[in-house]
């Protein structure tokens, strides 16, 4: 089966009914991923994959250490068989480690799961973080902004978010430039 195909099945049967608004989110994160696709060549159906799954880990079914990058790449790898890949992408994304090690889960996850090309990485960063809660494009600054506003400044995720934000607004900006040069490019003389 097409590996994208596959991705939205699973992130819809684990997502849609108990989580709609991360759903949501999540389609929103495969629809900026596609909007990539002249700068991911090859890699750009592993992108739209990896988008759509990204958020799997909240499922209520699959949880269990609470750190939804771990738990979603473990189930996808252990249970689904998902191309190693996009669980790779899954494990790390958006800064994980930084999240991994406020929870202390870094070792599991860094000897678990090694991180993708930075590149790749990059664009998993600017799909989630330029996509709101419900799907839609914003900015990194707002998005970010909104974690910390619906999370708290003093709670993990928001002591997180906080410390990620400069790699997260960095990430963004290497993505659109690498945007810009493709467009440029592709520009008659």
């Amino acid at each position: 089966m097409d590996i994208t195909k596959r991705a939205y099945g699973l992130a819809e049967a684990m997502l849609s009914e108990p989580l709609p608004r991360r759903w949501s989110h999540s389609l929103g994160v495969a629809e900026r991923a596609r909007s990539l696709r002249s700068i991911l060549g090859e890699d750009a159906d592993l992108m739209e994959a990896a988008a759509v799954l990204h958020d799997i880990g909240y499922s209520p079914r699959i949880a269990m250490t609470g750190f939804h990058p771990l738990d979603g790449a473990r189930f996808l790898r252990d249970q689904e068989a998902v191309d190693e890949r996009v669980v790779r992408l899954v494990a790390h994304h958006s800064c994980a480690l930084l999240e991994a090690e406020e929870r202390g889960l870094r070792d599991q996850l860094e000897s678990e799961f090694e991180l993708e090309r930075p590149a790749l990485v990059d664009a998993l960063i600017f799909c989630d973080v330029t996509t709101t809660p419900d799907g839609e494009p914003t900015t990194s600054q707002a998005r970010v902004a909104e974690i910390v506003a619906r999370y708290g400044r003093d709670t993990l995720v928001g002591r997180f978010i906080q410390r990620a934000a400069p790699e997260m607004h960095a990430a963004v900006r290497r993505v659109e430039d690498r945007l810009n040069a493709a467009r440029e490019s592709s520009q008659p003389m």
